[in-house]
């Protein structure tokens, strides 16, 4: 179950490593967290959000994440 911080660092968290290193995890391609959900999702907390990132984009609720951000 996520919690509303969750969703704060779903919105402001950047990938730590990887082609898409830097990137904010909700604006992660969709094609990259699906590659992640099939070979597996890091271990701790950044896969907990990579995979809730993915349920947001499959279920187009990313607008409920921007408005979160830090950064704007």
């Amino acid at each position: 179950m996520f919690q509303k911080q969750h969703l704060i660092q779903l919105a402001n968290m950047k990938m730590p490593f990887g082609k898409y290193a830097g990137r904010v995890l909700i604006d992660l391609p969709d094609e990259y967290l699906l590659w992640f959900q099939k070979q597996g999702f890091p271990e701790g907390q950044l896969g907990i959000l990579m995979a809730l990132a993915l349920e947001f984009k499959i279920e187009g609720l990313e607008s409920v994440i921007r408005p979160l951000r830090q950064d704007q």
